[in-house]
């Protein structure tokens, strides 16, 4: 038997098995018309499509187009995250002229460095201009020593090893790392701030009952120092209004122990929360997690219809308590798995959601209270100084962070195979991370981000991003209406934040990451 099947040519055994696979097309298989109607090169059509946005990307798309972040976008991360050369030369190849390009006005002659300044020590020192919970008197209040930070990423959604690097990375940038919804895991645990982050599945402070937990709360608080405040997430920019499963396949006993529930079951994050059901409420629980942990209380949110937010400014107006920031999602965000119609077509896209809800806080002369975060494809100075103009106080950015760790953009983190071991639960692909060194990256892209946005910001003739008003920048409206500022295009001013200079912000007690003391260059 076996020298019968020696004898036989290699061709044979090709021609016998492509016959079987004929027959099986023809015969047995029903679902796939194409395979029935070609038998074997049939496969090559889903083949091909199976590698068409790998073809694309590479080869067919051009340096602009791809979305939804470009390959000048990618690179630029890439290279400053390595710290080479992240130049282009021979002037940009974008069309300035295109719908909502950003040009930033700079000065005659723009702002100049004093010898002793804090950004002659140390070019990276970029903190936030305001003290989250400063008014609201919290017990332990927050300046973040960055202006740049992780957003909203549950470990789950991401790996260990991709958490684990993130929060090294914030450590030596000297930013904060927000947990996302699945709780607060080891990984986050590895010297960097940390914002936790919770929502209907209130996991890490849930209850048997799937409600919330105040107890739970209090002990996570006292248990972790590195978590300097507390958001509560209403909705994100990829699904708003929408829940979840998490199918009990996927609940392993070390996640069952993070989000504190049980293994093997199914686990519902409803589209609502069970602890409030109105804005009152809403208001009541920011304020009672804010005295029993100390801490500052914010919310996240993307932005839709506006009544709400109008009864919650009114609200604040009256109390003199709120929410000590407030995170404006854009509909463009992307870590979180959605149906297409949900991240397409739900909530408003980050520039025109946050232009609508900070013109309700500045009518009622509410903004000096709120820490705002901005949070949807900012993590480009250029765009920062957008932002920055408009009303924000600090960035938060997930995908770009992601990208700094090695993300290629595959856009299948939603079906566990990511090949660059971020977005996977999957051992083998998660240990292609080496944590040391993609920690050294992200903190690398943090500074250079920092270092560059200070560059655009002397050069307006500024010292700190803060100060950028909305005639600072223009965009380009439409053919009609070719070019304006953003003050004459979203129909507000940017209230002025108070700002004495660098020194002072070095100076703050509150001031989070390892420069509380000294700055390390």
């Amino acid at each position: 038997m076996i020298d019968f099947f020696t004898r036989v040519s290699w061709w044979l055994w090709v021609l016998v098995f492509l016959v079987i696979v004929a027959i099986w097309d023809i015969f047995f298989q029903r679902s796939h018309t194409i395979k029935h109607n070609f038998p074997i090169v049939g496969h090559l059509r889903y083949w091909l499509e199976s590698i068409g946005p790998e073809m694309r990307q590479y080869f067919v798309a051009n340096n602009r187009e791809e979305l939804p972040f470009n390959r000048i976008e990618r690179g630029w991360i890439y290279a400053s995250a390595k710290k080479e050369n992240n130049y282009e030369g021979f002037g940009t190849d974008r069309d300035i002229h295109a719908h909502q390009h950003i040009f930033v006005k700079n000065a005659m002659i723009g702002y100049q460095l004093p010898k002793e300044h804090q950004n002659t020590k140390n070019p990276y020192f970029l903190p936030c201009a305001k003290v989250i919970g400063a008014y609201n008197k919290r017990k332990q209040p927050f300046r973040p020593a960055s202006i740049i930070n992780v957003s909203a990423m549950s470990f789950g959604s991401l790996s260990a090893a991709a958490v684990k690097a993130m929060n090294k990375g914030v450590q030596k940038a000297n930013a904060y790392q927000n947990t996302g919804e699945g709780g607060l895991s080891p990984y986050h645990k590895q010297g960097g701030d940390v914002i936790f982050h919770f929502g209907t599945g209130y996991f890490g402070v849930r209850s048997k009952d799937g409600n919330f937990s105040m107890e739970k709360m209090k002990v996570l608080v006292d248990e972790n120092p590195c978590i300097k405040a507390i958001e509560i997430k209403l909705s994100q920019g990829a699904k708003p209004g929408k829940g979840g499963v998490l199918p009990g396949a996927k609940i392993t006993k070390e996640i069952a122990e993070i989000r504190g529930v049980e293994i093997g079951k199914d686990v519902l994050s409803p589209a609502t929360h069970k602890a409030f059901s109105s804005i009152p409420e809403l208001l009541e629980l920011i304020e009672k997690i804010a005295q029993e942990t100390g801490l500052p209380v914010g919310i996240k949110a993307a932005i839709g219809k506006l009544n709400q937010w109008e009864e919650l400014a009114d609200l604040m107006k009256t109390s003199g308590k709120g929410p000590d920031f407030i995170t404006v999602d854009g509909g463009e965000g992307g870590t979180g798995a959605a149906p297409p119609s949900f991240a397409d077509h739900v909530s408003l896209p980050w520039v025109y959601a946050f232009a609508s809800l900070y013109k309700i806080f500045k009518e009622l002369g509410l903004t000096e209270r709120i820490v705002f975060i901005g949070s949807g494809k900012l993590g480009f100075p250029a765009k920062a100084a957008m932002a920055f103009a408009m009303g924000v106080d600090c960035i938060n950015v997930a995908r770009e962070a992601m990208m700094s760790i090695g993300c290629i953009q595959a856009q299948i983190c939603h079906t566990n195979r990511c090949p660059a071991g971020v977005a996977t639960q999957s051992k083998w692909l998660q240990n292609g991370i080496n944590v040391p060194l993609k920690s050294d990256r992200l903190a690398q892209y943090f500074k250079t981000f920092r270092k560059e946005f200070l560059e655009i910001t002397r050069a307006a003739g500024y010292e700190h991003p803060c100060q950028f008003t909305m005639q600072d920048i223009q965009v380009n409206v439409d053919d009609d209406y070719l070019s304006s500022d953003l003050k004459t295009v979203y129909g507000y001013e940017k209230t002025q934040v108070p700002f004495k200079n660098m020194q002072d912000l070095s100076d703050c007690q509150y001031l989070g990451g390892a420069l509380k003391t000294t700055i390390k260059v």
